[in-house]
């Protein structure tokens, strides 16, 4: 009677407030309500509650609380013993979740499947569940594995796997005690007890059984288990002889297995069973009309849909056929238009090919010539050195002037071959832009002399002074600029204007202009003034002379920085040139230049005397060359013709404070015996020397350890410079 008011209370109260109920999580509501009758031993109310639960979770479409539901009916059914009924349940809410993200609900789901197998001693099929489970779990990082671990240990003993099987029932039971694993020590020490009792070892056995009966009757809480427990105690003590005590157990053990019998008949009467099931029977039937009858509406639609289909078929049918021709002569054109395609790729190929071809020839025969003008410039050098005629100063002042023109010449055929092969990198370092200006100027002075020039140089005060960029480009852009501007001016001014346009976030927008009053260039010349080779007409060619790849090279620089050079320009009235580039602003006030002046202001005739000097060189005539030219500052020479050579010396001669080591040499080149006289000598200074190629940087030959480079053919005051430059800086270190 009181369970009966109880369930009336609570449902009258569940009904009375229905709407806030569902309103909150109808679900969760009916599954506690489910527990709440499971645990008063009325399964009958827990599994209709379960039920209302899982249709609710149905009618909203939830995923989740359709699992949670239908594990909550499968874990009921459990426990009753229908064990094909909960089967059931858990594969459907296992269907459920196999549609969401993992969870631990499915790993749960597939442990009581698997436990619902061994029930059945369906060890297969327990095994691949558990299995499942495991996975899960890992995959998950939860520590759940004294569950997993004991069934497994129970499979193998099913199985006639005993000692595997033991050796998972002692690794559960050396675990440390807790409430919570009582129930898994007892079942593992009763699973030990019955291995050595089916071994005929009774009084092992019967240490293990009266472990596990001590255990279990601590958590008070897993009958079944007892009963288990008990019955083998009773067979195991009357093996023993001990009859009065296998007695006792085996009455303990009749009357709970009784008393079960009589619990699981008032948890649910068998005509409540056959209720239950008839009133799913009769909720899949309603489920099934209703499907049928949105079938029947489907199938209504699906007519009208083919209906509507056919007459738009039929419409398509007709522009197809009227579309059938135009198609016809599409894919004509289009079989035109894709062979022309072809050739056009083939042609552009051709093209990619020819102009690699020029860049590569170009690239071979500047770095052949600079050689034999190493020889000429050279040679010419030291004839100039050695007093000559008077009669002869002229002839040699001109070979020396066509010398340096050549240089010019391959310089610049050899730097738009670079670019444009786009074998060329960006700096980002600090460096000072006004004192860079400055220094072009005054190197530029003599130049505006020869053509009595005003060279006027007007820099923004408000212009950063050390920004981040790229120097050497920087430089090139203006020589070659100012450059043309005093060739082509006669009794005029060339000016250089640096404007500050703006600065945001750190960066500075700075406007270059120069300009000049020279004989200004045609408007039809203008749009070719950039490419290669280009002067604007033979006359100008033959009257100032020059490459016309001046332009070309300051073009693709300014385009590499970020910017865009334009032009105005009129003839007899001059030229501009201009453009703008973003600088980041730097906050290092380094002084760039001071190592230089320090540099030029040290005697380099005494630096030089006296000191030893290696000459790794192949050509006799550079050899000669090289050999004069540091003789001349009263160095001591050696010279070797190859690297294998050179590493030994080195290796074995500990008296030179310098290599000039030629970068191509036969057999191991001049970068390779840099690196291995590396591995044993890290301070001796090496400079290269090298006609630099286009896949040739400074950057990468001073990667092979190389303290810094010259190049081919020498300018006198740079190549006195360098070795002064690294022998200083080598001291010291030293």
């Amino acid at each position: 009677m009181r369970g009966i008011f109880i369930f009336l209370l609570v449902t009258t109260i569940a009904f009375g407030q229905k709407k806030t109920v569902e309103k909150i999580d109808s679900v969760a509501y009916y599954i506690k309500l489910a527990d709440i009758y499971k645990q008063k031993n009325n399964y009958k109310f827990a599994i209709a509650n379960s039920n209302l639960a899982y249709k609710y979770a149905t009618a909203s479409n939830d995923v989740l609380n359709k699992s949670i539901a239908l594990t909550s009916l499968g874990t009921i059914y459990f426990e009753l013993k229908k064990i094909p009924d909960a089967k059931d349940a858990f594969i459907k809410s296992i269907n459920e979740l196999n549609t969401l993200p993992l969870t631990s609900q499915l790993a749960l789901n597939y442990y009581k499947l698997g436990l619902c197998a061994m029930t059945l001693e369906e060890y297969t099929l327990a095994e691949k569940y558990f299995s499942k489970a495991e996975k899960i779990y890992r995959t998950l990082k939860i520590e759940n594995t004294q569950l997993l671990l004991l069934q497994k240990g129970i499979l193998y003993n099913a199985k006639g796997k005993k000692i595997e099987a033991a050796q998972i029932f002692n690794e559960l039971i050396s675990k440390p005690d807790d409430e919570d694993s009582y129930n898994t020590k007892a079942e593992a020490l009763y699973q030990l007890g019955s291995i050595e009792y089916n071994k005929n070892r009774s009084n092992l056995a019967l240490n293990y059984l009266n472990r596990a009966l001590a255990l279990n009757t601590s958590s008070n809480n897993n009958i079944e288990q007892r009963i288990k427990i008990l019955f083998l105690l009773s067979m195991t003590n009357d093996n023993l002889l001990n009859t009065s005590l296998a007695h006792t157990y085996l009455k303990e053990h009749v009357l709970l297995r009784d008393s079960l019998l009589k619990l699981n008949n008032k948890r649910l009467a068998a005509n409540d069973y056959i209720s239950l099931k008839e009133s799913e029977r009769i909720d899949l039937f309603e489920q099934l009309s209703k499907e049928n009858e949105t079938q029947q509406k489907t199938n209504k639609f699906a007519k009208l849909i083919s209906v509507l289909a056919i007459a738009l078929i039929s419409i398509l049918s007709l522009l197809s056929l009227s579309l059938y021709k135009n198609n016809i002569i599409r894919t004509q054109s289009n079989k035109l238009l894709q062979e022309k395609n072809s050739e056009l790729e083939i042609a552009k190929e051709k093209a990619e090919k020819a102009s690699q071809a020029r860049a590569d020839f170009l690239s071979t025969v500047s770095h052949e010539l600079r050689t034999p003008l190493n020889a000429i410039n050279g040679i010419t050098h030291l004839l100039i050195e050695e007093n000559p005629k008077e009669s002869q100063v002229h002839y040699l002042n001109s070979l020396k002037f066509s010398g340096n023109y050549l240089i010019t010449f391959i310089n610049e055929i050899l730097e738009i071959n670079r670019i444009e092969s786009n074998n060329i990198e960006i700096e980002k370092i600090d460096f000072k832009l006004k004192d860079l200006l400055n220094n072009i100027q005054n190197s530029l002075k003599e130049l505006a002399k020869v053509n009595n020039n005003k060279f006027i140089l007007d820099i923004d005060e408000n212009v950063p002074n050390v920004v981040i960029g790229d120097p050497t480009k920087m430089s090139q852009i203006f020589l070659n600029l100012i450059n043309n501007a005093l060739k082509f001016t006669k009794n005029g001014e060339v000016k250089v204007i640096v404007e500050l346009f703006g600065i945001k976030e750190n960066s500075a927008t700075i406007h270059f202009s120069v300009m000049d009053t020279g004989i200004g260039i045609a408007k039809d010349k203008q749009e070719t003034i950039f490419d290669s080779f280009a002067q604007g007409s033979i006359e100008i060619n033959r009257k100032f002379g020059g490459t016309g790849l001046g332009l070309a090279i300051v073009k693709k620089l300014i385009d590499l920085l970020g910017g865009e050079i334009k032009l105005e320009s009129e003839l007899g009235k001059g030229s501009t040139f201009y453009f703008d580039l973003a600088f980041e602003i730097s906050e290092n006030q380094v002084d760039r230049e001071k190592e230089e002046i320090l540099l030029l202001d040290t005697d380099i005739d005494t630096m030089l005397e006296g000191k030893n000097v290696l000459i790794v060189e192949d050509n006799k005539i550079n050899q000669m060359i090289t050999k004069k030219m540091v003789e001349k500052k009263g160095m001591i020479t050696k010279i070797i013709d190859n690297g294998e050579d050179a590493i030994e010396e080195i290796r074995n001669n500990n008296v030179y404070d310098l290599i000039l080591m030629d970068v191509h040499l036969p057999s191991i080149n001049g970068t390779i015996a840099t690196r291995e006289i590396r591995k044993f000598n890290k301070s001796l200074p090496v400079i290269a020397l090298t006609a630099i190629s286009l896949n040739e940087n400074r950057d990468i030959l001073l990667g092979f350890g190389m303290d810094d480079v010259i190049t081919k053919p020498f300018d006198i005051n740079t190549f006195y410079t360098v070795i002064s430059k690294v022998l200083s800086n080598s001291k010291s270190v030293a």
